[in-house]
Order: structure tokens, then C-alpha cells, then sequence
């Protein structure tokens, strides 16, 4: 076979960029109202970085360069969020998303019925983000990740201190010891929730 036209210049794909540690300006690309598999009530966000952030646009970069024939939003800019705790109130972390939202736009939260109207409100509308280091358990390994922590709102971001490095518990880190030769990606996700995120739409 003849080497294709531009073949020396043309950037393989599946390059990965990992989020600089700290705030980030955000744009909130999307949102969806589904349900955990236990059939709890969440959200899934998917941001990508501002234009005027540190590393603008980084996650549509990522998914222009995803060559799988299905594309995946990238996991650095899927958030996973359930809206309600384990007593079946508002959970922190949904409250502070709203709060943050509500804050870097100036605007207050249209509470409707209608899922897509609800969801569509958010999009491309801005927010402040925060990432840290994640130490998380795989398939009985220690994986270090760089990973979305919480929000914050964007005027916030410049000013948002890196969060201390999040470790293993001490159960996790047992179970990993107890199992010797084991084989062992926010996000942290809920219970019975697939990492692969949504399509983006």
C-alpha cells in the first residue's frame, strides 16, 4: 500500500489531555433527567471548558478526536449528579450545582414539569468547576485519576484552591489488600450507574 496524502501530519486520535488541577471557567454543554439503575433520581452534566479557561474547549477537542465508532462525551466532562440523598431529600451536591448555576448567570432556575424545557435552560450557559485528584478502586486496582470534585460558580474559578488529594478508604483499601493477583473512570458515580456518559447531542 501507498503511504495516504498527509499522512505524516495527520494526528492520530485518542489523544488525552488530563484537566489542570484547580477551577476551571465552564460551559454546560448539555444536561439530561434520567435515573441511576437502582432507580434513583439524578442528572448528568456535560461541560466542556470556556473560551476563557486554561484549557479551552478541551473535552470537544477530546470528542472531535475520539475515533471509536461510537463517540462518548469525555469523562473528565461527565457529571454524574443525584438529586436526592439517601432520606429522599435534595441532595448538597445538586443544590450547589443549581446555586452555582443561578450565581454565574444571574438568572433563577425555571422549575417545570416538562423535562426538556427544564433541561434545555442549562445549555450553554457558564459555571465554575473544580478538579482534583481521585484515588479510586478498579477492578482491584489503585487508579489515580484527575477528576471534576464540585462546583463553584464561575466567578469563583481563578480563585478555587486544588482540592486535597481524595484517597481510599480504609474498606476500600482492604478489600484491595484481600484480594492478592486480583486484575483490577467525576466522576464518582453513583451506585449502579455505567461510566460511559451520554451521547452528546
Amino acid at each position: 500500500m501507498q503511504k495516504p496524502n498527509n499522512y505524516d501530519n495527520t494526528p492520530a486520535g485518542g489523544n488525552y489531555e488530563a484537566p489542570e488541577l484547580g477551577g476551571h471557567h465552564m460551559i454546560i454543554k448539555q444536561v439530561n433527567e434520567t435515573q441511576t439503575k437502582a432507580g434513583k433520581p439524578m442528572v448528568v452534566i456535560l461541560v466542556d471548558f470556556a473560551k476563557n479557561d486554561k484549557q479551552p474547549e478541551l473535552f470537544m477537542t477530546q470528542f472531535k478526536d475520539d475515533i471509536r465508532p461510537e463517540k462518548k462525551w469525555p469523562r473528565g466532562g461527565t457529571i454524574y449528579c443525584p438529586t436526592t440523598d439517601k432520606d429522599g431529600k435534595t441532595s448538597r451536591n445538586f443544590k450547589t450545582f443549581c446555586t452555582c448555576f443561578e450565581k454565574s448567570n444571574g438568572t433563577t432556575i425555571n422549575w417545570v414539569d416538562n423535562s426538556a424545557q427544564w433541561c434545555g435552560q442549562f445549555k450553554n450557559k457558564k459555571i465554575g468547576g473544580v478538579y482534583g485528584i481521585v484515588h479510586s478502586e478498579y477492578q482491584g486496582e489503585e487508579k489515580v485519576r484527575t477528576e471534576f470534585r464540585w462546583f463553584v460558580s464561575d466567578d469563583k474559578a481563578d480563585s478555587a484552591q486544588i482540592p486535597n488529594e481524595k484517597r481510599l478508604s480504609e474498606d476500600e483499601r482492604a478489600r484491595l489488600t484481600s484480594k492478592p493477583g486480583s486484575g483490577g473512570d467525576f466522576v464518582n458515580i453513583p451506585d449502579g450507574v455505567d461510566d460511559e456518559g451520554l451521547p452528546f447531542n
